[in-house]
């Protein structure tokens, strides 16, 4: 940011396939965007679009927190955790709007994470 040492924002783009969960077999789209001030940051926006058979579903952050995980004093990736809901879904995923799930992140890898939804709604649950 140019303000202080390691102050940074970081924008993510990414696109991931859902293994598991009420989501089972849907695609992710979306774009993060994070503040960090050293490895502690805030979550400041994210914007997801979640595709699965016959269903379409848009999400939208409404809190978290980020941290930079660091391994032999390099930077692995971002870890993160917080709350989203789900603004607009229909079809197959119609169950999921307006209802909010927990979210968790953590990296995998050099450019790759996996991400965990908890906390998901009766109606959402698979039959």
């Amino acid at each position: 940011m140019g303000d202080r040492d390691e102050h940074v924002i970081i924008s993510l783009q990414y696109t991931c396939h859902l293994a598991d969960g009420p989501l089972r077999d849907a695609t992710i789209t979306a774009i993060s965007v994070s503040e960090l001030d050293g490895q502690k940051g805030t979550s400041l926006a994210s914007l997801d679009i979640h595709h699965a058979i016959d269903g379409f579903a848009v999400g939208q952050l409404l809190e978290g927190i980020a941290f930079l995980v660091m391994r032999d004093k390099r930077p692995l990736g971002i870890a993160a955790s917080g709350k989203m809901v789900f603004k607009f879904a229909s079809g197959s995923l119609a169950a999921l709007s307006g209802k909010a799930v927990n979210f968790t992140t953590k990296p995998a890898g050099f450019g790759r994470f996996e991400m965990e939804f908890s906390d998901w709604p009766e109606a959402a649950q698979p039959k």
